[in-house]
């Protein structure tokens, strides 16, 4: 490799990298200050424990596995707050680079649209309302799904079984960051499954599977994502129709999310609606490309990235539509683990590496449309050559083959002249170095170009000189020495540098049209994001837990609004804070109404205390601890009349910390534990192994 073309590929990862760390940084800035995340379902703490709960084998459905655990065995080595921020910078980071890859991989193109696919990728609605609703471990698997795709086309190219080894370390890899909760498992498993091949596809599901190992076992074990789903959660949890643009028109823009005050304010105005028309449109320009024939493999891989992205988009709406909703209920009561399935706008995020292509490929055909509109006769030389030149600047690549003419000096075009040196020697209007940045059906109409002008060169007969074929080899001899005619010279460059400036401006205004309309997506979603500091209770209340017993907790519900939270009820962070499990209803309000979660005990807890019952009812229950928030608003009901009976163990201003006596313990399932730590085990080992295999083995 020479180096100009080495200084090119570090140039072209360099760059793109840089950008979607800028992206990173302009989105989640403020929550890198000291602190922790905690906003709505976002929840991170100094310290978490390796409970049953964090292992899944708790009365709620696992829906953060390995989530908790993941962060339980880390955070007694690395603040658990740090990391929290580490990931989700991390993810970010990696859907925008992720992005800008899968379309220099399959479609060859430039910095320029490279850095527009990034742009998509973390500059849209569904990471800015995703963020705000506290969602930041749903987008490690939003990010690894270009990623996945990338492993898929590195898998059909792979001619060695070295190679094929680094490609599966790269599906491993992916699919098990995208793991670490059950929702991103499925994402990247629909990405595998679509895109690595029919005869790649057995053992690709046998990935998926072994990637969700830890939430599939805790299901298994504790029986909690077997019992059917409140059918109340579909309506509630149904993709919601933004400002102007209905449901359907909010999904294809990537928003929709269920919660309206998740969302960021821009979203809530006209912006919303110019926002999804120039995205649309910015991939309405490229879907022909993106769907147009060339390499199998990367063609394949294209198409059905578009075709999954069209699933992702019209099965939400569809699920939220009045005949919609019953399916959906009829699914989640009747198909263990369709829960999953409820809040459907999730899964428009698989529409994300179609989009992030299709904008890039829109960027590069629109460049070529203004290049093409533009006059450039002054780069044309008279004669028969010009049929030729046209021909191969109206299917050649603009960024490459514009550039081989200004940068390769010794590049040669067929003419009707025998001479091959000298003043008959004119100008090609691209070089075989920069022919990998063209489509394949590009390159194939250069070649059938070049092709049809050797056989109209071959069948002419050769002229003998006079002076009409002096005046023509004195033109080409400008036309490529500047030095020679100024004039001519002066015309060239300034289409070159028309040229030039198209390639530069027209990603610079996609990506400005991206990023305006969705402007306080910046400065952690508008100033939602922001890290909180937690009372030192927190800390002497969980080193007072230290006997045997659950956790029920005061007031009742889930949601708390704490004066250090901010204004939005935020998840109860009492269940990652305390050594021994938490109880909780899994109750949710959600637009108005009450969706009911899976955890029958811990109701029965909550109705017991609200009640009066008594001290031997919550010791029948297996309560060991009662802890009552202080300083957050919610029910309490008789509660007063049971905490008398309860011994004191902690008071402060924030928190009331009491022992129920002689809590009925029943013994521990040791064997749970150990096949749940297990599967957690292989999760961590694809994660880490697949990454090691994916660096260490050619990817050809």
């Amino acid at each position: 490799m020479s180096g100009g073309r080495r200084v090119r590929v570090r140039w072209e990862s360099v760059v793109p990298a840089g950008y979607s760390a800028v992206l990173t940084a302009v989105v989640v800035g403020p929550l890198l200050g000291s602190g922790y995340l905690l906003l709505r379902d976002a929840v991170s703490t100094p310290r978490s424990y390796l409970t049953d709960a964090a292992l899944g084998l708790g009365d709620a459905a696992p829906r953060a596995v390995p989530q908790d655990a993941f962060l339980a065995a880390l955070s007694p080595v690395v603040d658990g707050g740090l990391l929290v921020k580490a990931i989700l910078v991390v993810a970010l980071w990696a859907a925008g680079y992720g992005a800008a890859l899968l379309a220099r991989e399959l479609l060859h193109v430039s910095v320029g649209p490279q850095l527009v696919a990034c742009t998509v990728a973390v500059w849209n609605p569904f990471v800015a309302e995703r963020l705000a609703q506290g969602h930041w471990s749903l987008l490690t698997g939003y990010a690894a799904l270009p990623w996945t795709a990338l492993a898929a086309r590195r898998l059909r190219a792979a001619r060695s079984w070295r190679a094929a080894v680094g490609g599966w370390g790269a599906m491993a890899a992916g699919l098990a960051a995208a793991g670490l909760t059950p929702t991103g498992a499925l994402l990247a498993g629909c990405v595998a499954l679509v895109t690595v091949g029919r005869r790649h596809l057995p053992l690709a599901l046998l990935a998926a599977v072994a990637a969700s190992a830890p939430w599939l076992a805790a299901t298994f074990l504790s029986g909690a994502g077997a019992e059917p789903s409140d059918p109340a959660g579909v309506a509630a949890f149904a993709a919601r129709a933004e400002t102007g643009l209905g449901t359907l028109g909010s999904l294809a823009g990537l928003g929709g999310i269920w919660n309206g005050d998740a969302v960021p304010d821009s979203r809530t105005t006209p912006l919303a609606v110019l926002g999804t028309a120039l995205l649309l449109i910015l991939v309405a320009f490229g879907i022909r490309t993106v769907t147009s024939a060339g390499d199998r493999d990367e063609t394949g891989i294209r198409r059905a990235l578009l075709a999954l992205a069209v699933v992702a988009v019209a099965a939400p709406a569809l699920a939220a539509t009045a005949w919609g909703v019953p399916v959906m209920e009829w699914l989640i009561v009747h198909v263990p683990g369709a829960g999953l399935l409820r809040d459907t706008q999730k899964y428009v995020a698989l529409a994300m590496p179609a989009y992030a292509l299709c904008a890039a490929a829109g960027s590069r055909t629109i460049t070529r449309h203004l290049h093409a509109a533009a006059p450039d006769d002054s780069l044309v030389p008279a004669g028969p050559n010009a049929a030729l030149v046209d021909s191969t600047d109206h299917h050649a690549t603009v960024e490459d083959s514009r550039d081989a003419v200004s940068s390769s000096p010794t590049s040669t075009v067929p003419t009707t002249n025998t001479a091959p040196t000298g003043a008959h020697a004119p100008a090609t209007t691209s070089s075989t170095a920069d022919t990998q940045h063209e489509s394949p059906d590009e390159r194939t109409n250069l070649d059938r170009a070049g092709s049809a002008a050797s056989r109209h060169a071959a069948a002419s007969p050769t002229p003998s000189p006079s002076a009409d074929d002096h005046r023509d080899a004195e033109f080409a001899s400008a036309t490529t020495n500047p030095a020679t005619t100024p004039t001519s010279a002066g015309l060239g460059s300034t289409a070159r540098e028309s040229s030039s400036t198209a390639r530069v401006l027209v990603p610079l205004l996609a990506i400005a049209f991206l990023i305006l309309p969705l402007f306080d997506l910046a400065g952690g979603v508008g100033g939602a994001m922001r890290p909180v500091h937690y009372p030192i209770g927190w800390q002497r209340v969980a080193e007072r837990i230290d006997g045997p017993g659950d956790v029920a907790v005061l007031p009742g519900g889930m949601f708390r609004k704490f004066p250090y939270s901010g204004k939005v009820a935020v998840l109860d962070p009492a269940p990652r804070m305390l050594p021994n499990d938490v109880l909780q209803t899994g109750r949710l309000p959600v637009r108005g109404m009450t969706v009911e979660g899976e955890g029958a005990r811990a109701t029965e807890v909550e109705n017991t205390l609200l009640g009066g019952g008594s001290a031997r009812r919550l010791a029948e229950l297996e309560v060991g601890w009662v802890l009552v928030e202080r300083s957050t608003p919610g029910p309490i009901g008789e509660s007063a009349r049971t905490l008398v009976g309860l011994e004191s163990v902690y008071e402060d201003p924030h928190f009331a910390l009491y022992r129920v006596s002689d809590p009925k313990v029943t013994p521990p399932r040791d064997a749970y534990r150990t096949i749940a730590i297990l599967a957690h085990l292989l999760w961590v080992t694809m994660l880490v192994g697949g990454l090691l295999a994916a660096a260490s083995r050619p990817t050809t």
